[in-house]
């Protein structure tokens, strides 16, 4: 894996140079154009594939939501997570893993999920989660279906972008990371919010078709998928992804 960058250190002398690892060139159809990134500095980051978000009984699912869309993209992620771990790249699970106090959210955040005041928000019960999105819950764990391994990073989130008041950059760039793949749900809310972030921050992103879904109306990942290729990046398909890493 691409660790963090470490000082090498003697009685005398210390190196303060980065240890990258050696370039893993990889050239991929993309859109609006094809691309050539550095697998070596690359990672992938999955976006809130919880069962809040994903399954029957969570959160969305007890407010009416059919959470298909979401739960499918785990077939897509599980096809793409072993060819970034054969080529050493990171793989970052970002997920809502908020206080049981709530201490850090601002109002408009609590409001997102409990918009009339009723209850059943974050930190509350519904359906069949005990505290929505709440670390440590099982509304917050990662769903079942994805293939998780000890070597994957995992970081909390508060935001719909993962960028506030969280480690990921700085996990990022003490890994020498660039270039950012993009997957998870919701695409036209977390996943595009975090990937706009990194775009305004300098990175590469480039979001991951197929393995990013939505509960949200099918419009809504359309002006998604123009504006990542309009403003922010690049988009990929699973296929060529696997493809391009697998050549």
């Amino acid at each position: 894996m691409n660790g963090p960058r470490r000082w090498t250190s003697t009685a005398d002398h210390v190196t303060l140079t980065a240890q990258h690892p050696a370039p893993r060139i990889a050239r991929m159809e993309s859109l609006p154009q094809s691309i050539t990134v550095d697998l070596a500095r690359s990672a992938l980051v999955v976006i809130d594939m919880q069962n809040d978000f994903c399954t029957p009984g969570g959160w969305l699912d007890s407010i009416g939501v059919d959470v298909r869309p979401a739960a499918a993209a785990a077939t897509e992620i599980n096809t793409i997570t072993p060819l970034f771990r054969a080529v050493g790249a990171p793989i970052i699970w970002l997920n809502w893993a908020n206080r049981p106090d709530l201490a850090n959210l601002p109002p408009n955040v609590v409001h997102v999920y409990d918009g009339d005041g009723t209850g059943g928000g974050i930190g509350e019960r519904a359906g069949s989660s005990d505290a929505v999105l709440t670390e440590g819950s099982w509304g917050a764990a990662i769903i079942d279906a994805l293939d998780v391994q000890p070597s994957d990073l995992h970081i909390g989130k508060f935001r719909m972008s993962g960028f506030w008041d969280t480690a990921l950059d700085s996990v990022l760039r003490t890994r020498g990371i660039d270039s950012i793949f993009f997957a998870g749900v919701n695409a036209d809310q977390c996943v595009l919010a975090t990937l706009t972030d990194a775009a305004c921050i300098g990175y590469d992103c480039i979001l991951v078709e197929g393995a990013s879904a939505t509960t949200s109306p099918g419009f809504c990942l359309d002006a998604t998928l123009y504006n990542v290729r309009q403003c922010f990046g690049f988009t990929v398909s699973t296929a060529a992804l696997a493809a391009s890493i697998s050549a």
